[in-house]
């Protein structure tokens, strides 16, 4: 076993320990720990801040806001509202005749150990928001930050263990192999948020261990804006969504189809709408690409697609990116190929294809044809139309009229379906997801089983009929 390998399972045994020397900690005791990690985020908002900025080269302060610190407090003042019921033992109907008098429960109680593995995107709503579900559940949890959240990384290691011990939480930077190693560990629970690809190697690893894995992943999702719902108003909100964190979201509006008479006009209001949000390419508002080879990534496709017939239009004047701080302007592109990785490959940046079609039908065909998506975003005052969209295409999530914002709900479960992930969390689901729904059936005093048990007999001839005919 290497070094990184022997420093994880020796967290993890220490953790797993705890774990069994206390393993059902009251309601008080996981308010207490919630209340803590609701402390740490409000005493180092600003650094939390400065962290992810200096990750992405430069990320906008109120996006982080908005985005991550937001949802991690308020999630908690969620979870703790409703903790009482959400431990609550279930009563279930004892159904058998035979068992009068017997009583069927259903108690949630913790897993053990969860190990969390965040994506470099939001690296704090993604780490922290499940350690809510996590510790409501009564659980312990090992965090494995990404290779692109070194600053962030750095933080959370050196201030968290103030705020909880090693045996209740522990945050590991990726320094090479530490994924792979920590994918391998035998825990209660295993949550990864990223890529596909990555997360069948993260399935195949946990597999190994039968660990039960939550697979939260990616997905082309497709904006559908009806012909009967006002453009301008569709306009406003896709864009938002889109160019937020300069689209590296994985719910974010991936393409948008429109009614084709009505493209140009969309782009149109793109022109108008985006300058006034964003005046110019270093505006502070405006998020970097995270890194490098996500940076080429985009310019390529770019270029690609525009090679090969597409119509490029800058939302903003002037160089279309600059290198040095990894920023790219806003697009629109028009006629797309189809076979471009623009409409391949999940995006993941502030480049927003728009698709014509003439007939909801086409779009139902081509997005089921695809991978099932993370998320669509239909937009129509028409509850009809909207209501066969939901029936004739599946995705892991819906906002309807809008894009992005059922992620935020803490009280809707959040995950994917297929392709774009398995499980999900948020909310009681997260608390259900994170904890063992176990079944408990007492016995009466008195069982009229024991009439029933060998040598048969005529009366249990008679009574079996009875219950089986």
């Amino acid at each position: 076993m290497n070094d990184i390998a022997a420093t994880l399972a020796a967290a993890l045994q220490l953790q797993r320990q705890a774990y069994l020397a206390h393993p059902v900690p009251t309601r008080a005791e996981r308010i207490a720990d919630l209340r803590t990690l609701q402390r740490f985020i409000r005493e180092h908002k600003d650094a939390l801040c400065d962290a992810i900025s200096a990750d992405y080269g430069h990320r906008s302060r109120h996006e982080t806001l908005l985005a991550e610190i937001f949802p991690a407090v308020d999630g908690i003042d969620h979870a703790v509202k409703h903790l009482r019921a959400w431990m609550k033992p279930q009563r279930r109907a004892v159904d058998w005749r035979n068992f009068l008098g017997a009583r069927n429960r259903v108690i949630p109680q913790p897993l053990g150990v969860v190990g969390v593995i965040v994506p470099w995107n939001f690296p704090v709503n993604l780490s922290l928001v499940p350690l809510t579900a996590i510790f409501a559940a009564g659980n312990r949890a090992l965090v494995k930050m990404s290779e692109n959240s070194r600053h962030l990384a750095q933080l959370f290691i050196e201030k968290m263990p103030a705020y909880f011990p090693p045996e209740k939480l522990q945050f590991f930077d990726e320094s090479g192999g530490v994924g792979i190693a920590f994918s391998q560990l035998p825990f209660d629970h295993l949550l990864f948020t990223g890529s596909g690809a990555t997360g069948r190697a993260v399935m195949a690893a946990a597999a190994a261990n039968l660990c039960p894995v939550t697979l939260e992943l990616g997905g082309k999702a497709p904006a559908i804006v009806c012909a009967d719902f006002p453009l301008a108003l569709a306009a406003e909100r896709i864009l938002f969504v889109k160019y937020l964190n300069a689209g590296q979201i994985c719910t974010t509006v991936d393409h948008a189809w429109l009614p084709r008479e009505r493209i140009a006009e969309f782009v149109k209001l793109a022109l108008q709408i985006v300058p006034r949000r964003y005046p110019r390419l270093d505006s502070p508002d405006y998020t970097s690409i995270v890194d490098e080879r996500s940076f080429e990534r985009l310019v390529h496709a770019l270029e690609d697609a525009r090679a090969r017939g597409a119509t490029l239009v800058p939302l903003l004047p002037g160089p279309a990116w600059d290198r040095a701080t990894r920023k790219i302007v806003p697009h629109i592109v028009l006629d797309a190929p189809e076979d471009s990785e623009l409409l391949q490959r999940e995006i993941f940046g502030p480049i927003l294809p728009l698709r014509a079609f003439d007939s909801l039908e086409t779009v139902i065909a081509q997005v089921n044809a695809g991978p099932r998506p993370l998320a669509i975003y239909p937009f129509s005052h028409d509850a009809a139309q909207v209501q066969m969209l939901l029936d004739r295409v599946m995705s892991g999530g819906v906002s309807v009229n809008d894009a992005l914002f059922h992620v935020g709900q803490h009280d809707l479960p959040f995950g994917g379906v297929g392709d774009s992930g398995m499980g999900h969390y948020h909310g009681v689901e997260g608390f259900q997801t994170f904890s063992k729904l176990r079944p408990v059936f007492y016995q009466a005093r008195f069982s009229t089983l024991k009439f029933l048990m060998p040598p048969y007999g005529r009366f249990a001839d008679r009574v079996l009929a009875f219950l089986t005919k």
